[in-house]
């Protein structure tokens, strides 16, 4: 198995520039792509993937070895953790991309202006896209395949704890596309866990890099954030809200709440709070409270749940902001759909948020007045997923108002040039 280059052996910031350059070049030659080798250079890497599925496994038990023994959380593990099912989803995930539409070239709008120039936006790559992500090895495979959709370079950051899992991806998926006839520089990995060269690729970067997609924590979302010189396409953490309103049937909001929180904790989609109206109490809560407790839950309440069940734990101000990525849930009584709204608009990351609801007015009501990237009605938060919304696969929920919000697919990775075609007019 590889080992983590020694930082004594090379200049990271020369390294780091050599890795720019050869993706410019590469970008350049990408945006020029048809179609067609696009997209056999991405089944090809998805076969290369599914072939070397052995050599993959193989090193994510090194990073699995290596995690527990750090003692990493439950979630991380479960975000690391890789078997012959999750490879096969990364296989299945490059394939849908090479399934999508294809961006570049889409004409977004078109007219004619009175004095006759004929005017075309126009989708195009953004260029040199740098990645920076942590233990989730599959992101390799993603933000690859999504940015060779788009005719993008990307420069793939992964984590310490996901180092060798990510490079073992990365080689199936550069030998696959150079395979194909594209640049082996289309798809690159920094070739180190230093945190330098993560300074280096946020400052350091500009005449190369186009943009930063940062995927992880909050930490690493702040650091990005703060020292980016390039634009950032990013997400804050992923406190996401399931609302059980008055009027929603009860064995539906079970269903729901219990999959928002339980399906994988682990995901920037899980619910980490409950609010339900005080009116349905007696009807839905102890439905939801036994669906939750059997599966593993614990559940942290205010005092009006805490007094109406003795399995709840009492809950500080902290847990109505935390992100537990855990089976732990946050539960408060609330009066309406107002103090609902109120509650998510104060604690609430933008990520995803969910209402339970036969009362279509109270859900119109939630998603107008509610500003979170992804609102659901009456379906669980763990949809908030780029696969989910038929867009292949995702690099991030953005929760920005800028450029791309929501899932980030191959359209969001995109930009646009306008296209001017005269008769020789010249302006008075």
């Amino acid at each position: 198995m590889n080992a983590t280059p020694d930082e004594a052996d090379y200049n990271i910031v020369a390294t780091m520039q050599a890795l720019g350059e050869q993706a410019r070049s590469a970008a350049a030659v990408l945006a020029c792509v048809g179609t067609e080798q696009k997209n056999e250079a991405l089944k090809a890497a998805a076969n290369s993937v599914a072939s070397g599925s052995a050599r993959i496994l193989a090193a994510n038990q090194v990073d699995m070895q290596a995690a527990e023994t750090k003692g990493l959380s439950a979630a991380m593990l479960d975000r690391l953790m890789l078997d012959e099912q999750r490879v096969r989803a990364i296989v299945d995930s490059i394939e849908s991309v090479a399934e999508l539409p294809d961006p570049i070239g889409t004409v977004i709008a078109e007219w004619t202006q009175p004095n006759g120039l004929g005017i075309q936006r126009v989708r195009v790559p953004l260029g040199v896209i740098g990645i920076i992500y942590e233990s989730r090895p599959n992101v390799t495979a993603d933000a690859s395949a999504l940015c060779l959709k788009s005719g993008n370079a990307v420069i793939l950051r992964g984590g310490t704890e996901s180092f060798h899992s990510s490079r073992a991806i990365h080689q199936c998926m550069v030998e696959g596309i150079t395979n194909a006839g594209l640049p082996t520089a289309a798809v690159q990995m920094v070739p180190t866990t230093s945190r330098d060269a993560v300074g280096v690729l946020l400052s350091k970067m500009q005449q190369y890099v186009d943009v930063i997609v940062p995927r992880g924590g909050k930490n690493l979302i702040a650091r990005v954030q703060a020292d980016a010189r390039v634009p950032v396409i990013g997400h804050l953490e992923g406190l996401c809200h399931v609302y059980v309103h008055e009027s929603s049937k009860p064995d539906m909001a079970r269903d729901i709440v219990l999959n928002a929180k339980m399906r994988r904790t682990g995901i920037c989609g899980a619910a980490e709070t409950l609010l339900i109206d005080r009116a349905c109490l007696d009807t839905h809560w102890q439905g939801i409270a036994d669906a939750l407790i059997a599966a593993g839950c614990e559940l942290r309440g205010d005092t009006e749940i805490c007094s109406r069940d003795e399995r709840v734990v009492a809950a500080t101000d902290s847990d109505w902001a935390t992100e537990y990525l855990d089976a732990i849930l946050a539960v408060r009584v609330v009066a309406d759909v107002e103090q609902a709204i109120e509650h998510i608009s104060h604690y609430g990351s933008g990520h995803t948020e969910s209402i339970v609801a036969e009362d279509n007015e109270a859900a119109a009501c939630f998603q107008q007045r509610l500003d979170s990237a992804i609102l659901l009605h009456n379906a669980s938060t763990q949809f908030a997923d780029g696969g989910e919304f038929g867009m292949g696969a995702e690099i991030g929920i953005a929760t920005g108002r800028i450029h791309a919000r929501g899932p980030v697919g191959a359209e969001q990775l995109t930009s646009y040039k306008y296209l001017v075609k005269g008769t020789g007019q010249t302006r008075p």
